[in-house]
This record gives structure tokens, sequence and C-alpha cells, in this order.
């Protein structure tokens, strides 16, 4: 807690004005902000979402991927809304959202490592979330968001970050050290500044400024932990956020996790590789 609060304490020293992010799209980020909200009604959220009609296609198209294996096609996004729910839904805004804000960096091999270890996170988060007493929706999208301070570092720098990424090797911690000699502020601080300009969550902000801090063993598991813990995992399988990342091994990180929350992950690297790289390959077949 005491490194999160650190950071958000910093953020008004930090050159960030002089970054000049292109905005996330606005669909998503209202999505974000209605889901939270108590006394949503699912048309809200329908003619939301259907209000810009190239996101609501590529949503609508996900949503009727084998990912999600609905009984029927949904033809509308309310159908969508209807059978999936709204926090399925958010996580599904949040995917394409990310995707269109990575937009040409995707074109990028480094990018596209990135965004493979985002996607293998909040899967992994999903996964592991219901026996630790967490909504598996929300935990997906808080997977999808943990780096979003990445792909701002990379829209900033087009060509220098995704050259970092691609190079460096050693811990996600000594990336650090590399990301604020180019920017000034780390890709954790930058997500931060993005979370609270959005008005999200405050669980949010916990998840994008602390998933590098060590994971603290038999501490009472919340969402940043949660988080911590799925993007430490994927690292170790075989998705990593940056080709030459060190990590812990699997069966050390899956033996401190509870033992009803081991029991939802593969017992063997391979085996878990292989179903999340499935489920990546439809979402990347939309």
């Amino acid at each position: 807690m005491g490194s999160w609060s650190n950071s958000a304490n910093r953020m008004a020293n930090l050159p960030w004005a002089q970054l000049r992010l292109p905005p996330f799209p606005q669909v998503a980020t209202r999505v974000l902000q209605l889901v939270n909200r108590e006394n949503l009604q699912l048309h809200q959220l329908a003619e939301l979402i259907s209000s810009d009609p190239a996101f609501a296609s590529e949503v609508l198209t996900v949503a009727n991927s084998p990912l999600y294996a609905l009984r029927y096609h949904a033809n509308s996004i309310m159908q969508a809304v209807a059978i999936l729910g709204g926090n399925a839904l958010q996580g599904m805004c949040i995917t394409v959202g990310v995707r269109a804000y990575l937009g040409k960096s995707m074109n990028q091999p480094a990018m596209r490592v990135l965004w493979r270890h985002n996607l293998a996170c909040a899967m992994v988060a999903q996964r592991i979330a219901p026996v630790c007493d967490f909504d598996k929706d929300t935990a997906y999208t808080a997977g999808i968001l943990h780096d979003i301070g990445r792909a701002a570092l990379a829209l900033v720098m087009p060509r220098e970050y995704p050259a970092l990424l691609s190079t460096h090797k050693g811990s996600n911690l000594t990336l650090l050290e590399g990301e604020r000699t180019l920017f000034g502020v780390d890709h954790c601080e930058a997500g931060l500044q993005m979370i609270q300009d959005w008005k999200l969550p405050l669980e949010f902000e916990a998840v994008v400024s602390a998933h590098h801090e060590p994971i603290v063993h038999g501490a009472q598991w919340n969402l940043a932990q949660l988080i911590k813990t799925s993007c430490a995992i994927v690292d170790s399988i075989g998705f990593p956020s940056f080709a030459g990342c060190e990590s812990a091994p699997y069966d050390e990180l899956r033996a401190e996790l509870p033992e009803t929350a081991a029991e939802k992950l593969e017992s063997k690297a391979g085996a878990l590789f292989t179903s999340i790289a499935d489920a990546i390959t439809h979402i990347e077949s939309v």
C-alpha cells in the first residue's frame, strides 16, 4: 500500500502534460464508468455501446466468437448485454478499446508480445477470481487494464519504447528504470494517472500502479494482489510483457496460490500456455 500511495503522491510532479497522449476510446471509458453504478439499466449500456457503430460492430463480433460460446447468435448489442451481462460486456469493451488504442503500434512485434501478455493476464485472473471471492469479469477487466500505461508510452515514443521492450533483458523492475530514463515516468505511474483521469474506481488504481511490487505471500487477497500474481504467472508460462523478461518458475508461483485457486490452473506450464493461446487466437481472429 505504501508504494502505491507514494506513486500517487508523486504524480503532481511528473511531466505528464508533455506526453500528449491520444484519447482512449470514449465509449470504452464510459462503459467502465457505467458498469460500476448500482442502478445501471442494461438498455443504457446497450445504447452507449451502440452509439459508436464501428466500436459496437467489433464488440458484437467478439461476443459471437467461439471464445464466449453463446447458445444462440446475438444479432444486436442489446441481445449480447442480455445474454452475457453488463460486467462481461465491460471486459469485452475494454479489450476492443485497448486494441483500438494501440492502433498501428500493434504491427510491431514488441507490442504484439505486450498485447498477448495483457490478454493472458486477464484470462488467468478470470479463472482464479471466483475462488478468491472476486467477480470474474471485473478481474478480466483489471487484467486487460493493468499495463495500460505501457500502451500510452508506446504511443508517445512509437519507435523508442518498442525498441526498449525488444532489447531489454532483466526483470520488470529494471525495465521501469529504463522507462523513467526515456519518459521521466514509468508505465505504472502513467497508468495510474490515466485511471485517475478517467475517474475509475479506486481498486483499479492499485492494479495499474502496484502490479510489479513483490508478491506478499500469505497476505489477504485483493484485486491488486490477484492481478499481480496473474501477471507473474503469465510471464512464467510464455506470455511475458517483453521478450527478455525474467520470471519466477510457474510451479513456484502456482504453489503460492490458495489451493482452490491453484486447482483452476493446469498443473503444467505448457498445458496452461496452450489453453490460453487457443483463447487468444479466437480474439485475434475477429
